[in-house]
Formats: structure tokens, sequence, C-alpha cells
């Protein structure tokens, strides 16, 4: 790692720490004094994503992020919700233990997220996932999401 003040690569750790996928380091440079973070990262094997038209790409966690944001960012409370979406979408899709996934699987979990955050949001990104076509497709979204709602046990 180069310091980011004077670019020498010899630093030390002085403190380690869990973040949520990764791992915080704050370090100091051994020959400016400069203290800076890092965050290192699990790398895992890349994960193929299948889209709709057969074609084939990497999942790029930026990549939905930016959708993600840019579809429902201004219902959420901010670009650290935005975040933990995409971790938790992310680790799901890591989780299925598969090398490819289809798109659809990707879409399916971040509905999943938007239900228990924000119905605006999830009917938001349903009309552009689903590709609504009228109103009544709307209207019907939203009735699947409340008649899950009603379903969910009550919290103790």
């Amino acid at each position: 790692m180069h310091c980011p003040k004077c670019g020498d690569d010899e630093s030390k750790v002085i403190e380690s720490r869990d973040a949520d996928d990764s791992i915080r380091r704050r370090r100091e440079c051994l020959k400016c004094g400069n203290r800076y973070t890092t965050y290192e990262r699990l790398e895992r094997p890349n994960l193929t994503v299948v889209k709709r038209d057969k074609r084939r790409e990497l999942f790029d966690r930026d990549k939905l992020k930016r959708a993600v944001y840019q579809s429902v960012g201004k219902f959420l409370n901010g670009e650290i919700e935005v975040e933990e979406i995409v971790n938790h979408v992310e680790e799901s899709m890591y989780s299925l233990g598969e090398l490819e996934i289809a798109s659809k699987q990707i879409g399916d979990a971040v509905m999943s997220e938007l239900a228990r955050r924000n119905e605006v949001a999830y009917i938001r990104f349903a009309s552009v996932y689903r590709e609504f076509k009228n109103a009544d497709e709307f209207v019907q979204t939203l009735k699947e999401l409340r008649q899950k709602d009603d379903d969910a046990p009550a919290a103790a």
C-alpha cells in the first residue's frame, strides 16, 4: 500500500477493525508519518450474470449500486442504505453457491430488500424491473406487497 501523501510503500498498521464485508485498517507511513485508512475485501470468485437475452457478463456491484440508487435512491436513507441493500443482495447471490446467476435472481433479491424497507421504492423499482405497461400492473403489484405484509407474522 502506497502512502497517499508521499507515495512510499512502507507503513505500519495502527488499528484493524472488521467492517461489514471488509477489514478496515488505520495505517501510518513510516517515511512521512501520514495516517490513512485502507479497506481490505475478501476476493471471491467472479459471478457471471446471465441476462434475459442470454448474454453473459461479470457481476458488477458498482453497476447494481448505481441502478438501485438511480431508480429509488431518493426514497431511501441515502447512499448508506443503498450500500446495505447491495451488500445483502451480493451476499445472497454468493450464498447460492453458483458461479452463474440469472439477472432475474438479482432483481428479485433487490425487490425483496426494498419490500422490507420502503413501499414506494419497491413499486418504483418494480415498475422498471417488471416493465409495467399500465396502471393495473401497478395496482396488482401493490396488492401483492400489501398481502405479503398482512401474511407476515406480527412482531412480538
